[in-house]
């Protein structure tokens, strides 16, 4: 189930894709394995899928061990007091969402001689229950961050509304990364809304119950 799960995401996205002169292969899946056991996860590496992503350290820690050569990322809140422990982990954290979490990975990495790859998390929209960068003052934290040696910022990340149209938000988040650094990945786009994602510029979407559940 799983598998046909993932091939019908990939003819999703290959189809996308089509739509707007860009190679699939440029978009890259990140499988949300949080809640999800170790035989889930071994399905969907088997079915082709190398880097899961995980909301909490403590799950994550007890999952990476039973997958050598799956690159596990952070795409939840990060708590300042687990970064010591998220570093020894995470290839990639998507939520840096503030200057002191990156000044305290900055820290963390450099007690453990990495650099550690980051995106920061964007607000595009006005909940209040999500976290992230005001995009008004983005530059200022981005002038901070910047300076920091032991933390490599290379995309933005943001998650719509569930409800309404998610275009504006993405495109948000297109118009910042332009306007700071084109290379940047965006990490935008989940099962309800990937080709949206997709089709606003996103190359990096992180999907779970779609692969997990299949589709709606």
């Amino acid at each position: 189930m799983i598998k046909e799960n993932v091939q019908k995401v990939l003819r999703r996205i290959a189809d996308t894709c089509s739509r707007i002169d860009v190679p699939p292969e440029k978009i890259g899946i990140v499988c949300v394995s949080k809640g999800r056991t170790e035989r889930e996860i071994a399905s969907a590496v088997d079915a082709g899928l190398g880097c899961m992503g995980e909301n909490k350290v403590q799950e994550a820690s007890r999952k990476c061990g039973a997958f050598p050569g799956v690159s596990w990322q952070m795409i939840g809140h990060l708590q300042s007091n687990k970064v010591k422990e998220a570093l020894k982990i995470f290839d990639l954290i998507h939520s840096v969402d503030s200057v002191p979490l990156a000044r305290e990975i900055d820290k963390q990495a450099l007690k453990l001689g990495k650099v550690q790859d980051v995106f920061l998390e964007i607000k595009t929209s006005p909940e209040e229950s999500k976290t992230g960068f005001d995009p008004r003052e983005l530059g200022a934290s981005f002038d901070q961050i910047r300076k920091l040696g032991n933390i490599k910022v290379g995309g933005l990340m943001t998650i719509a509304p569930l409800l309404g149209d998610p275009r504006p938000y993405f495109a948000r988040l297109r118009g910042l990364r332009d306007r700071f650094d084109p290379s940047w990945h965006l990490s935008m786009g989940m099962s309800d809304d990937f080709e949206e994602a997709i089709e606003e510029g996103a190359d990096i979407v992180r999907l779970g119950r779609i692969i997990f559940e299949g589709e709606k």
